[in-house]
Formats: structure tokens, C-alpha cells, sequence
């Protein structure tokens, strides 16, 4: 069973859903259009964009149970849920508020939900299906929804059967599908009816079936040929609950309340004779405790580059003797080196002359042909021996 309503308009509508009984209402695009003016030229169809608000009187929300969908601004709203045992006799206010996209004008009226109370809520067992090639507002439609529980009650076979919820799976933490190939989101039903779960709705829970569920393949389903034909079904995200066996756990949560703040009366402000207050105490804490720590590393800092230096002496003395002359002896070997290099007066290498002139041709050598390279001297005191001898 499945209560579904179409609104109309110049007066609140009053409807009586039944608690644990899935309630769809449709807000219907052609039902408001009266309230609107029509187009300029008389010829043309009107097909205004039309969207809805709706919200609980006196609240910016619908209440929890109540969801709202409308996909386009051209396609009918929908307002589904499961009303619950503890909203039973409350009269629940809804305020629907179409906007013309065309005009920018509203058209509003209120629709009462009186939830009544029913001896079967709840139905003892109750299965929750994926369906993945499903959108949510379109297994909403009364023709759908009705052929799924036809095909769920020839595989039960309960006296009776309600459609207890719809769920989109984006609710349920699904990503939205790529559009292509014509992916939808998928929805979640829960069905529930009085009599046990059939073997069918069983074969699912088999060790076989589910190996396969683990391994992510299809299980196994004798029953699926009667749903596959419309309704493509994930089984192995069914979810059987038999409610007789489920232990109820009482938690004390305090109470929510209304989501309304008391009236405590109009703002009060402070009087103007306030005393003045002082910060100039504050301001020396402020300025003086960092500047004295940094004063304090400041000098710990100097000390320590400074004052601790041990200085030439203080090294010489605490270094070895043996180390000291080795040290000494370097030196002088190579303060002689460097001033030996300065005075040898010798010509430059052949391999640093240029070979070719700026203009192409060779540039004959400087030295004739019978100068003997290898007797060229490399120090001062080799050419002084060769001119003494």
C-alpha cells in the first residue's frame, strides 16, 4: 500500500497518511500554472519553469522524515517519506510555495498531514532492495512502484504488503553516476509484509552466494528472472530484517526540544558610565618581559662568540712540539716555492701559441728548428749552472 496524492490549490489540502506506510505526494506543475499569467501572444503553449519550496510552518526545514525532490524546473516536485508511531496526532503543516522562473512570481498554499495510527505498524518483516537502474523520483511514480511490489508480493506471498521507505543511494553515501550510458543512481526500498522471508529472499544468505558476494560476483538468485525484466536488482546489498527477533536498546539521549530559542526579552545594552581602565601596566608586561629575555640571550650570546675565544697563545701551548715544527717547516717550503716561482724568467710553452693568425694563415714557430725543448729550464738556478758552464 502506498499513499499518493496530487495537490491542488485555493485551499489547504488535508491528507492522512498511515505511520510505517511510505507517503508520496506530487506537486504537479499544470496545477499551478492557473496561478500565473499566461504568455504574451495567445498561440503559444505555456511551458513556464516552475519550481517549489516547501517547508514545515514556522520552520526553514521540511520535518526529518519528509524529503523533497524536483529534478528540473519543467519536471514535477515530490514530497516522499515515512512518517513514524511517535508523529501519530500530530498535525504536521507543510507550506508549498511555487516560483515562476518566467514571471518571478509565487503562488502558495499549505498542505496538512494528519499521520494516523495503524494495528499492523509495524510489519514484523521487512526487506531492503538496491535497485541500480532506478532514480528515486522515478520509482516514486505510482506505475512503477506498483509493478515492484506486484513483483515482490509473487515472490513472497504475504497477505499483506506496504512499501515502508525509498532511500536514494546518493543519501546513502553513493557518488553521483557519469553521464553516460544512461547510469543511474539507484535507489534502496524497504518492503515490509507479515508472513517469514520466502526461500528465495534467502538464497542470498547461502555460503555459495555469498563467496561469490565477496569476490564481487552475482550470486545465484532462482527468483531474479521475475525482477530482471524491469527492476535490475544488486542482491547481494539485500538487507533482511525480521523485526520480532531485533532487541530493543533504550538509549537517554536528552530531549532535542523544538530548535526554537526561549524569549528572554529585547536586547539589553551596557550603560554608558563605564569606568575607564588602564592599560598602561599591561603595556609594560607586554613590552617589558620579552625585551628583558631577549636582553638576557643577547648577552649569553655575545659571552659565548666573544669571551670564549681561545686565541694564537692558548692554541700554540696546548698543541704539540713535533706538531708545531712540522707546521713551521710547511711554511717555509712553501714561502720559498712562491718566491722561487716569481723569479724564473723562461719562455712561454709552445702549446700556449697560437697556431693560426686572425687572417688563416700558420704562424711559423718562434724558436728555430734545432732548440731543444727538454733543455729549457724550469728554475733560475738551472739557466745561472748552464751559463756557467
Amino acid at each position: 500500500m502506498v499513499v499518493t496524492i496530487l495537490s491542488t490549490l485555493h485551499a489547504d489540502r488535508n491528507v492522512y497518511p498511515s505511520a510505517g506506510v511510505l507517503f508520496v505526494h506530487v506537486l504537479e506543475r499544470e496545477h499551478f500554472k492557473g496561478e500565473f499569467p499566461p504568455y504574451p501572444k495567445p498561440g503559444d503553449s505555456s511551458n513556464d519553469p516552475i519550481t517549489f519550496n516547501t517547508n514545515l510552518m514556522g520552520y526553514p526545514d521540511r520535518p526529518g522524515w519528509l524529503r523533497y525532490i524536483q529534478r528540473t524546473s519543467h519536471s514535477d516536485g515530490v514530497l516522499y517519506g515515512s512518517p513514524t508511531a511517535e508523529h501519530v496526532g500530530k498535525a504536521t503543516i507543510i507550506e508549498i510555495i511555487a516560483y515562476n522562473r518566467r514571471t518571478f512570481e509565487t503562488a502558495r498554499h499549505n498542505l496538512v498531514i494528519n499521520i494516523m495510527s495503524t494495528e499492523e505498524y509495524p510489519l514484523p518483516y521487512q526487506a531492503e532492495f538496491y535497485i541500480k537502474n532506478m532514480n528515486v523520483e522515478e520509482m516514486l511514480a505510482s506505475e512503477v512502484l506498483g509493478d515492484f511490489l506486484g513483483a515482490v508480493k509473487n515472490v513472497w506471498q504475504p497477505e499483506r504488503l506496504n512499501a515502508v521507505n525509498i532511500t536514494s543511494a546518493l543519501d546513502r553515501g553513493g557518488r553521483v553516476p557519469l553521464p553516460i550510458n544512461n547510469l543511474k543512481e539507484g535507489v534502496y526500498v524497504m518492503v515490509g509484509a507479515d508472513v517469514q522471508f520466502s526461500s528465495c529472499l534467502r538464497e542470498v544468505e547461502n555460503f555459495q552466494n555469498q563467496l561469490r558476494c565477496s569476490q564481487e560476483m552475482e550470486p545465484v538468485i532462482s527468483c531474479d528472472k521475475k525482477f530482471r525484466a524491469q527492476f535490475d536488482i544488486d542482491w547481494c546489498k539485500i538487507n533482511l530484517v525480521d523485526i520480532t527477533k531485533m532487541i530493543m536498546i533504550h538509549s537517554n539521549r536528552p530531549d532535542p526540544g523544538t530548535g526554537v530559542l526561549p524569549d528572554i526579552g529585547g536586547y539589553n545594552p551596557p550603560p554608558e558610565s563605564l569606568k575607564s581602565r588602564d592599560f598602561f601596566a599591561d603595556f609594560l608586561i607586554t613590552l617589558a618581559v620579552p625585551s628583558a629575555v631577549a636582553m638576557v640571550l643577547f648577552s649569553v650570546l655575545g659571552y659565548s662568540m666573544c669571551c670564549r675565544r681561545e686565541g694564537v697563545d692558548k692554541r700554540n701551548m696546548q698543541t704539540p712540539d713535533i706538531q708545531l715544527v712540522h707546521h713551521s717547516s710547511i711554511q717555509k717550503s712553501t714561502k720559498e716555492l712562491r718566491s722561487m716561482s716569481k723569479n724564473r724568467e723562461i719562455s712561454w710553452p709552445l702549446s700556449t701559441l697560437p697556431v693560426f693568425s686572425q687572417s688563416g694563415e700558420v704562424v711559423p714557430p718562434i724558436h728555430p728548428d734545432n732548440y731543444e725543448t727538454t733543455s729549457m729550464p724550469l728554475m733560475q738556478t738551472q739557466t745561472d749552472q748552464m751559463n756557467c758552464n
